[in-house]
Parts: C-alpha cells; sequence; structure tokens
C-alpha cells in the first residue's frame, strides 16, 4: 500500500467510525530503508498497512500505535542502534532497533479516535435533552440498539415504557457503559425483573441507575447534564469501563517488548511466545527454544 492508498484507507475507516492510529515518518538518518513522508496506518488488531521501514520498524511502531490508541496521545518515536536517543528530548520515545544498519528513524504516531457513540433510547425531555447536548460535544449519537449499530455506551429514558427490554438489550450486546434514568425505587423495581428473566448479578451490576452525578433533586434537563458528565468521566476512564492498555509480551530472542495483537507466535509445552518478526521466531524454533 502506498502513501495515497494509506490516506485512502485512513478516510475509509474514519468514514466507518474505526480507530486507527497514523504513523508518518518525519526524519530520517541514513543508511535507513525508509524516506521522510513515508507513512502507514495501524488498526486495534495490530495490523498494520502501509511503510515504515520493515521488520526494524514495524513491531516498534505497531506497538507505540496500540499504546496511542489506548491513552489517546500522539508520540513521536526515534528508532535506531543502542545511545541513539542519548539527546533525545524527554518527551520523545526511544526504541533500540536490532537491525544490522544501524539508520535512525523518527515517527510520528498519531491516535484517530472516532467519537463515541451513544445509543438513547426514550424521547422524554431528558433523552432529548441528552442528545442535544452530547451532539454538541461531539459525540455521534443514535435512538436504535442493534448489532450493527456498535454503541459504546447506552442510556435508556423510556420512563417505564419498555425499560426492561431496552436494559436486557444493552446488556447482551455487551455495551460499555449502560444507564437508567429512573429513581432508585423505580430501578430496584426494573432490576428484580431483569432478573426473574434468567439475567445474572454480574450483568445487573453494570446497569449504573441512578445514572449520571449526583446533583441531587433536579429537573429533567439537569438529569441530562448529570448524565453527559458521568459519560465524559467513563469516557475518559475515570469511572470503570474505559480503555485498557494493550497486551504485551517479551521477544525471547531479542528481548523486544511486542504488542501481543498481531505478533508473530510459536507455543512451545503449551506456552506461547510472541516475537517481534518472522526472523526471531525462526531462530527460537531452529534453536529449540
Amino acid at each position: 500500500m502506498n502513501r495515497s492508498e494509506v490516506l485512502v484507507e485512513a478516510g475509509r475507516l474514519a468514514a466507518e467510525g474505526r480507530p486507527y492510529a497514523m504513523a508518518t515518518v518525519v526524519r530520517v538518518v541514513r543508511p535507513a530503508s525508509t524516506r521522510r513522508g513515508d507513512r502507514a496506518l495501524v488498526t486495534p488488531d495490530g495490523s498494520l498497512a502501509g511503510w515504515v521501514g520493515g521488520a526494524c520498524s514495524e513491531p516498534i511502531v505497531v506497538r507505540e500505535a496500540l499504546r496511542a490508541l489506548a491513552d489517546g496521545e500522539p508520540r513521536l518515536v526515534r528508532i535506531g542502534p543502542a545511545g541513539a536517543g542519548a539527546d533525545a528530548p524527554a518527551d520523545v520515545v526511544v526504541a533500540e532497533s536490532r537491525c544490522a544498519s544501524e539508520g535512525v528513524v523518527e515517527v510520528l504516531i498519531e491516535p484517530e479516535l472516532p467519537a463515541p457513540l451513544l445509543a438513547v433510547l426514550g424521547e422524554g425531555v431528558a433523552g432529548r435533552t441528552l442528545v442535544q447536548l452530547a451532539r454538541i460535544v461531539g459525540w455521534r449519537v443514535t435512538d436504535q440498539l442493534d448489532p450493527d449499530s456498535a454503541a459504546d455506551a447506552v442510556v435508556v429514558a423510556t420512563m417505564g415504557h419498555g425499560d426492561e427490554d431496552a436494559l436486557a438489550s444493552a446488556l447482551k450486546a455487551g455495551v460499555g457503559y449502560v444507564g437508567l434514568v429512573a429513581s432508585a425505587r423505580r430501578a430496584a423495581v426494573v432490576l428484580d425483573a431483569l432478573r426473574e428473566r434468567g439475567i445474572g448479578a454480574e450483568a445487573l451490576a453494570r446497569v449504573r441507575s441512578p445514572v449520571g452525578r449526583d446533583l441531587g433533586p433536579s429537573t429533567q434537563e439537569e438529569i441530562a447534564v448529570a448524565v453527559l458528565a458521568e459519560l465524559v468521566d467513563w469516557r475518559h476512564g475515570l469511572v470503570p469501563g474505559g480503555a485498557a492498555a494493550p497486551a504485551e509480551a517479551v521477544d525471547p530472542v531479542c528481548g523486544m517488548a511486542v504488542a501481543v495483537a498481531g505478533a508473530p507466535t510459536a507455543v512451545r509445552d503449551g506456552v506461547t511466545w510472541y516475537f517481534c518478526s518472522v526472523g526471531c521466531r525462526d531462530e527460537f524454533e531452529r534453536s529449540g527454544g
């Protein structure tokens, strides 16, 4: 995939609301196999499309891209032999390469995270206000909950009209944030009804109700503000359900930390080992581990 094709693919992912990280080569010290302006994109499954320097740079770029997708922060990564980062500023990520070329490459990694998709079920005042507020802060909003919507959060504001069905669907879909706009007494009745349907305690514990920040006695519009405030907290990981750091492992051959997602693997004595490249994996298998 060439540079232009990488941009086209990035546009397609953005249009579909899918996350990715763009990696762009911004500095090269020869000898190196890449040029300034070369780019690639990395998706959350660890796949890399494009060119940022081949086997010497790719596992490091994938690892740092997945970290960027987890914390939402861009980073400048300097990849080179031992000592190449001696003069690097404190905010530059320095990664040692084991490649024989001993060139240096700096890659800017920028995470592109789609706005969260919020499903608001219910057409009461609280629900309508929440829809308006969520759109103002840049969230995507839908009034449907189905397997194709891939909602990140669901707020049930049906005010007694099908609360149980809506919550059961959200819990079944595994949505990260599930909130119910209801009084504590009404919420208890709804949860009891779901329990009678056979929904387990672990799933029911995920329902937030009363939902939102505790503002005391509030109007329906103020309840919407309180719910949005909690949703923003949730998005930034201040309450359970935020983004987790990517799983990583140490390549047993070269000692490099690699992202588990997309890494070459080998299994020995029931243990799965992860490698920065096929070359390290092959060496591991030749040596008998």
